[in-house]
């Protein structure tokens, strides 16, 4: 099913598009073998005297006298740290929200929502760690109601923040190496970031990502970016200001004078990441933020399947 993202917009409620996001995924796995993924039970059970009555089904117990509990395939207890990158560089492109498009910011925050709302349907644990230049928001994970409506509004406060032209640093390395000491149990760590570090801090970074998997963590890498402009600089030939949302530093030139140079690098840097990730067993899944959400959704489904066998 298509998200209408005009009506997104319109109401501007980030769980109102996650049900959406997540009720379209889940309609388009047709029989897929993910039945703890979906908004629906898997069958019923008979009931046990003694046990919870939050999930006996009594309209069927109206139909026929005998008490029935839905039984979710996957009844379990999941923990997952959702991790979003919100350095300057994730505001790219400034004019996203005029054109009725994403930035890697809202692109994250969006998915993150989605994320948020499948795994509390499977009544897992979630927290929610947010960093720029130092660690902003740090929770643990939990699943109650309250604990879910503080983490949409920390991601409604990310949305509604703007673009700070305040220069800044990206200091991911540094961040991530804390969120690994703070996460104990083995649990889910997905990170939203486009992995803009500082050429010299590469290092850094990749030893914070090995960091992330002691304790048996599993780790998904989303590598956000704007596939068309960042990763395969496809601009008109004219000239363009080009504005370094990090460093605010500016430089007027022709696409075309470096695109060549700029591919190269580009390249370089992604490949090694993805031989890295490989390395420390990481999952490397590129998110292209004019692409849909189920790019996000489907490597969840099948990393969170893995860590049930």
């Amino acid at each position: 099913m298509p998200i209408n993202r005009q009506e997104i917009q319109q109401f501007g409620h980030l769980e109102l598009l996650a049900r959406q996001v997540v009720e379209g995924f889940i309609t388009g796995l047709h029989k897929s073998p993910f039945h703890g993924f979906s908004v629906e039970f898997a069958e019923y059970r008979s009931y046990n005297q003694g046990e919870s009555t939050r999930y006996i089904d009594w309209r069927l117990f109206g139909k026929t006298d005998k008490l029935y509990v839905k039984r979710f395939e996957e009844e379990t207890n999941l923990r997952c740290q959702v991790v979003i990158d919100r350095s300057p560089s994730m505001y790219y492109p400034l004019d996203a929200k005029d054109k009725g498009k994403e930035s890697k910011l809202s692109f994250s925050v969006k998915a993150a929502a989605a994320l948020f709302y499948m795994l509390n349907k499977q009544r897992d644990a979630t927290g929610l760690s947010v960093f720029s230049d130092d660690l902003e928001v740090q929770t643990p994970a939990r699943s109650s109601g309250v604990h879910m409506a503080m983490l949409y509004a920390e991601l409604e406060k990310m949305m509604d923040t703007p673009w700070d032209q305040k220069p800044g640093k990206t200091h991911a390395a540094q961040v991530l190496h804390t969120i690994a000491e703070a996460v104990h149990k083995r649990s889910l760590i997905m990170v939203f970031s486009d992995m803009f570090e500082e050429t010299n801090d590469l290092e850094h970074l990749f030893s914070a990502l090995q960091h992330l998997k002691h304790n048996k963590h599993e780790v998904v890498l989303f590598h956000v970016a704007d596939k068309q402009k960042e990763l395969e600089f496809e601009f008109d030939n004219r000239p363009y200001r080009f504005v370094d949302l990090e460093s605010g530093e500016e430089i007027k030139l022709q696409p075309q004078e470096v695109r060549e140079k700029y591919l190269e690098q580009i390249q370089s840097l992604t490949a090694e990441l993805k031989l890295r990730c490989a390395q420390y067993h990481i999952d490397f899944v590129e998110a292209d933020i004019n692409q849909d959400f189920s790019q996000v959704l489907m490597p969840y489904l099948m990393k969170r399947a893995k860590m049930r066998i």
